[in-house]
């Protein structure tokens, strides 16, 4: 597991937001076995205390259960996974909008030029399902 660690948020919500992203494109399943956090700790050189942190962040999210002696798990609340992609989506997009609005450009202007990205291939169509 590779996370490219930045200085602008702290580490914690880094992991939270990778395990985020993990879920929202299906590498992590609903119910599935999270890593141990000493093991997450060694594998990422980081503290454990803030690998404690990111999870204790996650479960109160409610993107992790954990019970008692058991490792934690993915959430199987469906609405909770939604919500996770969504949530991503829509920060992408925030941070899209802000960067294209300093440039101003047209909304027609943008809307042709990111169909015509799609339509080269060189981003995914998802409105195909390709």
């Amino acid at each position: 597991m590779i996370i490219q660690f930045n200085t602008r948020a702290p580490v914690y919500i880094q992991v939270v937001d990778h395990f985020k992203k993990k879920m929202a494109l299906g590498e992590l399943q609903a119910g599935e076995e999270m890593p141990s956090r000493r093991e997450l700790a060694t594998e990422l050189k980081i503290n454990p205390n803030t690998v404690q942190k990111a999870f204790k962040e996650m479960e109160e999210q409610q993107l992790i259960t954990t019970e008692r002696n058991r490792p934690s798990r993915v959430t199987t609340d469906e609405h909770v996974l939604k919500r996770i992609r969504t949530e991503l989506v829509d920060e992408a997009i925030a941070v899209f909008v802000e960067s294209i609005q300093e440039l101003d450009v047209t909304m027609d202007e943008l809307v042709d030029k990111i169909k015509r990205q799609y339509g080269e291939g060189n981003l995914n169509d998802r409105s195909t399902g390709s």
